[in-house]
């Protein structure tokens, strides 16, 4: 069992929001690591002297290198207290973040970028499991919640700051900010994050991959995160490309904005429903994202996709806490190395299901037009619906569970 020791005049059934502030500002970085390199592509290929297409590489090989090493590296650590654990993949992402800003050159570039997605499916195997693991019983959800508000923040803030600091004084200086964000990240990690019990080794040697997906739940959690996760990524990816076709092309930032404000909205929502409300406010999300994207597939009328735009967002931001938290669900009673390796496994699914949408909505789009690629995604969000209405006993149950 996984324990941690209350600080002194702590309430047992408060959260421990500075030690989840942490963790999120460490979600807030892998993220913005992640994402960041889109926003600056012309500033980058300016300077190391390739293509933009090529400077987009920087993303796929961060992408590459999670998918690639989120499960032996969750398999190989599942006996390494956490808390150690967790401060080096954070090290790790201010060598590759310092190393990126200072590259020479484009090939020292992409081998910084996938050294970041290393440390980035490390630290993915374990934040969600770290929330649980400190949370009083039976606000394990919130505390992921908590923790996940990293990703929206670091798309709709992070990204557009990193943006705009690449243009004005150049690309290495925005890594060069996030490195002094980690830096921070992990005193603040240090000083106030606790630490877990060592991990049971018996239990993590029995945490394979083939055994924690033959948990009940785990494998219908699994599925929903590729067909959720390349739902979006299809239509997410290519959306630009979809508002000018529908004469929206001057108002892309504003939508994008409307969007993730709505994720905000969702998030916030999401976090205090899910320890009580896990099953239904999935089955709201997938439906929402479903009727946003069905609508956009069925028209380009302004009012129709702004409302849609804000659905989506609705439908979308909570996602990565329910399906982290029915994941962990689903494994915890098989013991945390179980949780870690489901997450692990999450992780890799996750990312590899964004590739497999850029490369999707990118044959959509050429071969058949902007259209259809927001009615493929509706179709995925029709099959994540499915699954969560019928996997009702062990991946998304009805009961609830008591604060």
């Amino acid at each position: 069992m996984t324990t941690t020791t209350p600080s002194r005049g702590a309430r047992r059934d408060a959260l421990p929001r500075s030690a989840l502030l942490a963790l999120g500002t460490a979600v807030f970085i892998t993220s913005l690591t992640e994402t960041l390199p889109a926003g600056v592509l012309p500033e980058i290929s300016s300077t190391t002297g390739v293509s933009p297409g090529a400077a987009g590489q920087a993303v796929t090989v961060y992408a590459a290198g999670t998918a690639l090493t989120a499960v032996p590296l969750a398999a190989a650590t599942a006996s390494v207290p956490r808390k150690p654990l967790l401060l080096g993949a954070m090290t790790v992402f201010l060598v590759a973040n310092t190393l990126t800003f200072a590259a020479p050159g484009y090939a020292v570039l992409l081998a910084a970028r996938f050294l970041a997605g290393i440390a980035a499916g490390l630290a993915w195997a374990i934040l969600a499991g770290y929330a649980r693991g400190i949370a009083p019983p039976g606000l394990e959800g919130r505390a992921i919640a908590v923790t996940m508000t990293g990703i929206p923040v670091a798309l709709s803030l992070g990204v557009p700051a990193g943006t705009l600091v690449g243009q004005r004084v150049g690309w290495q200086a925005a890594f060069a900010g996030v490195s002094l964000v980690t830096l921070a990240v992990i005193a603040w990690i240090v000083r106030s994050v606790p630490a877990l019990d060592r991990p049971d080794p018996a239990n993590a040697a029995r945490a394979t991959v083939r055994r924690t997906l033959k948990v009940p739940g785990v494998a219908a959690v699994m599925t929903v995160v590729v067909t959720f996760v390349l739902g979006h990524t299809v239509v997410h990816a290519y959306v630009a490309p979809y508002l000018r076709q529908a004469g929206l092309g001057r108002s892309t930032d504003a939508v994008l904005l409307a969007f993730g404000v709505a994720c905000l909205a969702s998030i916030w929502y999401v976090g205090r429903r899910v320890d009580q409300y896990l099953r239904a406010s999935a089955l709201t999300g997938a439906a929402l994202f479903t009727l946003a994207t069905a609508a956009l597939a069925a028209t380009t009328a302004h009012p129709v996709v702004w409302a849609a735009a804000v659905a989506w967002g609705l439908g979308w931001g909570g996602i990565p806490t329910l399906l982290q938290t029915a994941a962990g669900r689903a494994g915890a009673p098989h013991g945390p190395a179980v949780a870690d390796t489901a997450q692990a496994v999450l992780v890799t699914l996750w990312n590899v299901a964004m590739m497999l949408g850029g490369i999707l909505g990118g044959v959509l789009l050429e071969d058949v037009g902007a259209k259809a690629v927001a009615a493929v995604a509706a179709l995925l969000g029709v099959v994540s619906t499915a699954v969560v209405a019928l996997a009702r006993h062990h991946a998304f149950p009805s009961h609830r569970t008591t604060p």
